[in-house]
């Protein structure tokens, strides 16, 4: 009897065998009471499909795979005794035309440690969960639940986090270990979530991710998939949600991979005009073929479902939306329209997008989409693409222009920091400051700020006040929240000593005191995609480049006014309209003495006064500091 059934060739066949990954790839099971491994592996195209492995000595000739009924899909299938888990295996691959070649398994749960490229054997079905509480709570939230949440993303890389010195390895973190000082700082920070860099399984560190073999295994750099598992699980007894990255638009070229997998362009398109980017030097998926729609869906249903992931960062989404993305004229074809878009890849998004968060309530697809596009978080039933979040990457680029200006010119270049929110209720938004903005000779985040030493770290301060006031969820990539100096580099863990430093010290401290205002404050993130929680209260003081507005809670209560200085002047009496004649408690201020200010002696409430001022008719004056930041609760 088969284990990939006539049932499973018909659901693969229609796009919709959602739970593939446990019929493909190496499951441990018993057959006629003999324990072994049986083998499936999609090679439509192939003559013959061998398994070899450790455990028969790589014999290339003894375990010839049989092709399941119905012959036409191609599934490929042998049961092999005796083989036990962390066996390493290929396929050992046939073509018509007298062609052999071994491929590792696309379906794998796990991989040999590069440079090594063997799939291995494991069982995934039988981790032990305690995150219970976490999971019942994310299953009770109904749709749109998680916009009037809090979302602070830390973003990170795990290899390059934290590294063991001496160690004649890399000196890698494993899972475990993460789980332990990665979790503790997350927590103890007051981000609300992780997102995790460069998990599914990879060949070249220098990709940090991006060029995906194993998109059903968590890479060996750190473990195996039960200490990732583990790593998930303690995020979520911790109330820490976990996002990953996940990559459904290109795969590498790599001889062991998905590439030519049975001899034709099996999972690629096989005009290169469509199948290949060329900037990138990498294969684009047929997402015509009902087959590769389901090899991604299943894998991203394997990490929600599987791993408890509360969210999958999908990148590259415009590369995959535009036909003619990063080509010139002669390197793309056109759609049956004769239009640049994707048709199948649209109605991909619409199919994964709607399955994921209709199967999963609670969990989120969010998009890192750099254009136009409109309604990528619109729903499909109006022709949206249904994803949960966008990153808002104009923001982004409006924002690091502006901050990267010397404070004289910031005043011709005062709506750079207003514009993003005369778009804001377009999409639901997702306010990044990624890794992508610290590599390749962009400089860190510290030192694309204006000034000498001392200018550069109040720019920051203030640049981050801001990001944390404006509407939208947040994301920040490590290093950041501590002002990390060199740019960010895989190779080597980040600078911690830095810490050491008092500038840098009292960033750290700040940005910690920014998260906890952040998620302690409704009115910070409650009404994130609607004018009824955000107001300008001077929107136009572009003369000075100081920006005063509100944040509001559904509620009406515990509103958050925040006034900040991007300029080096100092404004003893500078003068507010407030939306209501009550007091205004002073809860974070850039000069106190805990952030190394020498501010002592600040009033800690403001009274309202009848002066009209902003088009309000009740403000206060409030001494506002060269590149000052000032956050009033009312």
């Amino acid at each position: 009897m088969n284990n990939f059934t006539e049932m499973d060739c018909y659901l693969f066949g229609q796009g919709t065998h959602y739970d593939i990954y446990k019929k493909m790839g190496a499951h441990l099971m018993t057959q006629d009471g003999v324990e072994g491994v049986c083998f499936d592996v999609w090679a439509p195209h192939a003559s013959r499909v061998f398994v070899a492995g450790d455990f028969n000595g790589w014999n290339e000739w003894e375990y010839e795979m049989h092709r399941v009924e119905p012959q036409s899909i191609g599934v490929y299938e042998i049961f092999v005794p005796g083989v036990q888990k962390w066996a390493l295996y290929k396929f050992l691959i046939h073509t018509p035309d007298g062609r052999r070649f071994y491929k590792a398994d696309p379906f794998a749960n796990f991989a040999e440690l590069r440079s090594g490229t063997a799939s291995k054997v494991v069982d995934i079905a039988h981790f032990k969960w305690t995150d219970n509480a976490w999971m019942k709570k994310r299953a009770e939230m109904k749709e749109g639940d998680i916009y009037s949440q809090p979302m602070a993303i830390y973003e990170v890389h795990p290899g390059s986090w934290m590294r063991h010195p001496s160690r004649e390895d890399e000196g890698f973190y494993t899972y475990r270990e993460l789980a332990d000082s990665l979790v503790k700082y997350v927590n103890e920070m007051g981000y609300t979530h992780v997102e995790l860099m460069g998990i599914s399984e990879y060949p070249f560190d220098g990709s940090w991710g991006y060029q995906v073999t194993g998109y059903y295994a968590p890479t060996s750099r750190y473990g195996s998939p039960e200490d990732f598992a583990y790593l998930v699980n303690e995020f979520h007894r911790h109330k820490i949600g976990v996002i990953l990255d996940w990559v459904p638009a290109h795969f590498p070229r790599d001889a062991h991979g998905l590439a030519e997998f049975d001899g034709s362009c099996l999972y690629e398109y096989a005009d290169t005009r469509k199948g290949e980017h060329p900037d990138w030097g990498t294969k684009i998926f047929d997402y015509s073929k009902t087959e590769v729609k389901n090899f991604l869906i299943g894998s991203a249903l394997m990490w929600i479902e599987n791993y408890h992931i509360d969210g999958l960062r999908v990148d590259a989404v415009a590369s995959m939306l535009y036909l003619d993305y990063g080509k010139q004229d002669g390197q793309w074809v056109p759609n049956i329209y004769g239009g640049n878009k994707n048709l199948e890849a649209i109605e991909f998004f619409k199919h994964i997008n709607t399955l994921i968060l209709g199967r999963n309530p609670g969990t989120m697809m969010i998009a890192e989409e750099s254009t136009a596009w409109p309604k990528v978080t619109g729903k499909v039933e109006e022709d949206g693409l249904n994803f949960s979040y966008k990153w808002n990457m104009g923001w982004m680029h409006d924002f690091l222009d502006y901050m990267k200006l010397d404070p004289y010119f910031r005043k011709f270049n005062h709506n750079k920091m207003t514009f993003a929110m005369s778009y804001n209720e377009s999409e639901k938004y997702i306010l990044v400051l990624s890794h992508d903005e610290v590599v390749h000779l962009k400089c860190s985040m510290l030192n694309k700020m204006p000034g000498l030493e001392g200018d550069k770290f109040r720019n920051l301060m203030a640049g981050y006040a801001f990001m944390m006031g404006h509407s939208g969820k947040k994301l920040l990539f490590m290093g950041q929240d501590f002002a990390q100096a060199q740019e960010w580099s895989e190779e080597r863990e980040l600078d911690w000593y830095l810490l050491q430093n008092p500038n840098h010290k009292k960033v750290h401290d700040w940005v910690k005191e920014l998260l906890h205002i952040y998620t302690e404050n409704r009115c910070m993130y409650e009404l994130d995609s609607s004018w009824d929680g955000f107001e300008w209260i001077n929107a136009d003081d572009g003369d000075r480049s100081i920006f005063s507005f509100v944040r509001k809670s559904k509620d009406g209560k515990n509103n958050l006014l925040f006034v900040i200085n991007f300029t080096p002047v100092e404004r003893l009496e500078y003068r507010v309209g407030v939306l209501k004649r009550k007091a205004h408690k002073l809860i974070l201020n850039s000069e106190d003495p805990k952030f190394n200010g020498s501010d002592t002696e600040r009033p800690v409430s403001y009274k309202p006064e009848k002066i009209e001022c902003d088009n309000r008719k009740y403000s206060f004056a409030y001494p506002l500091p060269a590149y000052g930041v000032a956050i009033f609760k009312f």
